[in-house]
């Protein structure tokens, strides 16, 4: 196998409890391109890789073995507001509206699945 091209050195790899439902979460937020997902027997996602905004998300499915395993992520973008209120309507929790900063205009949500995103764009004002 070779790496792919949408690889970068380091990537979140997160398992969640519900990974359709975050998948079709991350797909209409941040509309994620899949770029793989391989499935087990009774389908649920054994392990899924989506760019996101020149990123890449791994993740796959939680159960007994794995337990789930959320994480913070920072994600840099211009469309702060949008992607604030795209989330807030997909059923995260805001936590921080958007606004100017120190280090540029910041938003911040919680999803569903214990995730908590923080947006920024720091060339502001």
């Amino acid at each position: 196998m070779s790496v792919p091209d949408y690889y970068q050195p380091i990537m979140p790899y997160l398992v969640i409890k519900d990974a359709d439902a975050f998948i079709a979460f991350i797909k209409a937020v941040f509309d994620a391109e899949e770029k793989l997902i391989v499935r087990n027997p009774d389908e649920s996602v054994m392990h899924a890789e989506f760019s996101l905004n020149g990123g890449t998300i791994l993740l796959g499915q939680a159960d007994d073995a794995w337990p789930p395993f959320p994480a913070p992520m920072y994600l840099v973008t211009k469309n702060v507001d949008e992607l604030y209120a795209r989330g807030i309507a997909n059923g995260a929790t805001g936590n921080q509206e958007p606004g100017e900063h120190g280090y540029g205009r910041s938003a911040g949500f919680l999803d569903q699945f214990g995730n908590q995103w923080w947006l920024n764009w720091p060339e502001h004002g």
